[in-house]
């Protein structure tokens, strides 16, 4: 049965959404801050609301339509990132204002490939089992195959964690230093997803699954990637207000790092990746510099998530 969705954000990912659910015959009904107009317009008379806005903007966003909110309208976040002031998910953030039932979109998500009608999987994840099996069951498609996981938090952090490490592998790339240093990168990477994952309390299996390690490969390899082409930009010595300019676009792992590096201060975590790529974006460090610091750490025994710190 199609359902009626009330979508808030119609960047390259809500663009994406909408037409993919469209073609699956979902009515659907959109608000980006850019058009203005009053986004609670949307809610009546809708079965689903899905939120797919930037990070920045999911904190107003909450606030102004709280208010307006249907009891019991099901909330579907499809935003990647950890708030830097706050240090808080998005969901998180949404349930400072709201109580509703909610759901979490992550994975390999490159929204080119599936507008181009390219095949992709990703996960739902709820803490409600019977929301996450009815929206997988409704939203999946031909060419969107869905899972379902209980496991939200952890979800949202992996989803936002990839697009740090997906800046590091541009740097790396850029700076032509090798497959073997990216591997070397990536795996030292996922351990620190798995640090910050397990610190917040989401489960570890999530970190090997499509919004963990699936969504790593995908962003952190493909130019298609804005966090990864912020990185190339990174490493050719462009200053991180200007690799912005030039991909004009949302780029969530330049916040991410410095959450994810404030988040680590606070707890004592050790996250030498995301503290380098801090350094990087904040020009206290060239890139080749950074690349130096973390090769040259103390040495140690190599140990691998869910057990221990990176």
């Amino acid at each position: 049965m199609p359902l009626r969705i009330a979508l808030f954000g119609r960047g390259a990912w809500g663009t994406t959404l909408l037409e993919l659910w469209q073609r699956q015959g979902h009515q659907l009904r959109s608000w980006t801050r850019r058009e203005g107009g009053d986004p609670a317009a949307l809610l009546g008379d809708c079965d689903l609301a899905v939120a797919a806005v930037a990070m920045a903007g999911v904190k107003p966003l909450a606030v102004q339509l709280a208010p307006h909110w249907p009891e019991a309208l099901p909330l579907l976040s499809c935003t990647k990132g950890i708030d830097p002031k706050r240090l808080l998910s998005a969901t998180q953030l949404w349930e400072q204002q709201l109580l509703t039932p909610m759901a979490v979109l992550s994975g390999p998500n490159l929204a080119s490939e599936l507008a181009s009608g390219l095949p992709a999987a990703s996960v739902i994840a709820s803490a409600d089992p019977g929301l996450a099996a009815r929206l997988q069951g409704e939203l999946s498609g031909e060419t969107l195959r869905l899972y379902t996981n209980s496991d939200p938090i952890g979800t949202e952090v992996a989803g936002a964690l990839k697009n740090v490490m997906a800046l590091a592998a541009g740097l790396c790339d850029g700076l032509q230093l090798g497959a073997n240093a990216r591997a070397s990168l990536l795996t030292r990477g996922l351990a620190e997803m798995g640090v910050v994952l397990q610190g917040l309390g989401g489960c570890p299996s999530t970190l090997y699954g499509l919004a963990g390690l699936g969504d790593l490969l995908a962003t952190a390899t493909s130019p298609l990637s804005r966090n990864y082409r912020c990185g190339l930009l990174l490493a050719e010595g462009c200053p991180a207000v200007e690799a912005l300019r030039r991909i004009d676009a949302t780029v969530e792992g330049l916040r991410t790092a410095s959450a994810a590096v404030a988040l680590a201060l606070r707890e004592g975590w050790s996250l030498p990746i995301c503290e380098q790529v801090v350094e990087v974006i904040e020009a206290r460090r060239s890139p080749l510099e950074a690349s130096r610091a973390l090769m040259g750490r103390n040495l140690r025994p190599e140990s691998v998530p869910p057990h221990s710190v990176a």
